[in-house]
């Protein structure tokens, strides 16, 4: 049986201050750290999603840049349950974790916040995707030493031929000390993107 084809419709990154999506960009500013990027794109964008400033700094990259994906691809409610998501990274939640460990590590100041605890699993930001743009069905997170286009490839199509989606958002969602990017893209059987290892390779 001959495998079935599918294309990558839309493409987001978010590094050195820029947001773009499909290769234009959608926002720039000189910004001295990931947070004040996070907290001026939120109002460029218009943005309204409080708990956003509650999130940690992978939860609110990985926000963002499906915020400003998804705006059109989930635009059919009937249809939102159908995506689903794969991402990875090379931090996992280290961000995250070093602020919990700092707020215990000394035994005359322990004070663990929930708060912050809350977000010490990296597949926590692809839930609070999943909240804003109301999509329930499959979703993984998966730790590698560098991008691994092959892998998510091979992923998102099994999701599809097996009908488990109709859509797969895949990509790379990483933070780690003042280092910060994100490259998200969606899988469908249109697009005007072949969906490949090289042309994701590329893209990233």
């Amino acid at each position: 049986m001959k495998a079935k084809k599918y294309f990558i419709s839309s493409y987001c990154h978010i590094s050195e201050n820029t947001i773009s999506v499909n290769g234009r960009n959608l926002y720039h500013g000189e910004h001295p750290d990931f947070n004040s990027l996070a907290k001026s794109a939120y109002r460029h964008f218009d943005t309204e999603y409080p708990k956003f400033f509650k999130m940690d700094r992978l939860s609110k990259l990985a926000f963002l840049a499906a915020e400003v994906l998804l705006k059109n691809e989930t635009a059919a409610s009937a249809r939102e349950q159908q995506m689903a998501i794969v991402l990875c990274n090379r931090a996992s939640s280290l961000d995250t974790d070093r602020r919990h460990w700092e707020s215990i590590e000394d035994p005359d100041n322990y004070y663990p916040s929930p708060a912050v605890f809350v977000y010490t699993l990296p597949n926590i930001c692809i839930g609070e995707i999943s909240i804003r743009h109301k999509l329930h069905s499959e979703n993984s997170f998966f730790i590698f030493d560098e991008f691994n286009p092959s892998h998510l490839f091979h992923y998102a199509n099994g999701l599809l031929d097996a009908q488990k989606a109709e859509k797969v958002l895949c990509g790379w969602v990483d933070v780690d000390g003042p280092d910060y990017k994100a490259f998200l893209y969606v899988v469908q059987e249109e697009g005007s993107l072949a969906h490949g290892i090289e042309e994701i390779t590329r893209l990233f």
